[in-house]
């Protein structure tokens, strides 16, 4: 390059090539530039998803080694007999991005054991169940907020009381909140278990298996 052709680069206007503002993110395979905000993860729901499943040996292993393989997040999973001693029901809460949530449905769907899967609304009826061991320097008042909260007091002793609280999420994360002022000790909750509200039916299971 002579000298006139730097001169010329070196007159064009604006910031130095040394003090120019360089594009964020990183570059694929072909040196395209992958732009940072389209590279971020998507944003996560919590979302339940019930499965109606066979009672048979390794069931719950299998569902669950479906969500260990895959890395999902699960929040909770909670399984129990149903009205057909032949069936249990796995209740199971994530929180994921919205085709994960997809996926999960469809997954368990392919498992041999299930028998139907689905995502419960929002306003399903759901419950948890905690039993909460706290201090007992103040029984009066443990027993007073176990009441507020519907809750029952299960054992009493000279240094510890045991109660039980039932109740949607947010009910028992409340209760919880309240109690914490009395030292727990130990908390042993379910996760939640959950149905579909009205006639809507939590899950469909073929004639065959009826």
């Amino acid at each position: 390059m002579s000298s006139d052709e730097s001169d010329d680069l070196n007159a064009l206007p604006g910031s130095a090539p040394e003090n120019r503002p360089r594009p964020e993110g990183r570059r694929n395979s072909q040196g395209i530039r992958i732009d940072p905000e389209v590279e971020a993860e998507p944003p996560r729901r919590r979302a339940t998803v019930t499965a109606l499943v066979q009672n048979e040996p390794g069931v719950l292993s299998e569902v669950s080694g479906l969500f260990s393989r895959r890395q999902y997040n699960i929040e909770s999973l909670t399984v129990g007999t149903t009205q057909n001693p032949e069936w249990s029901r796995v209740t199971v809460v994530v929180e994921e991005p919205e085709s994960n949530i997809e996926q999960i449905s469809k997954q368990l769907d392919k498992l041999v054991p299930v028998i139907h899967t689905r995502e419960l609304e929002d306003h399903a009826v759901s419950r948890e169940l905690v039993l909460v061991k706290l201090d007992a320097e103040e029984p009066e008042k443990v027993h007073a907020i176990t009441e507020m909260y519907d809750g029952t007091t299960l054992d009493a002793g000279p240094r510890t009381i045991t109660v039980e609280l039932t109740g949607a999420e947010r009910e028992i994360d409340d209760a919880l909140d309240a109690l914490r002022q009395f030292n727990i000790r130990e908390i042993a909750r379910t996760g939640k278990t959950a149905l579909a509200r009205g006639e809507t039916k939590t899950a469909i299971a073929p004639d065959r298996l009826k």
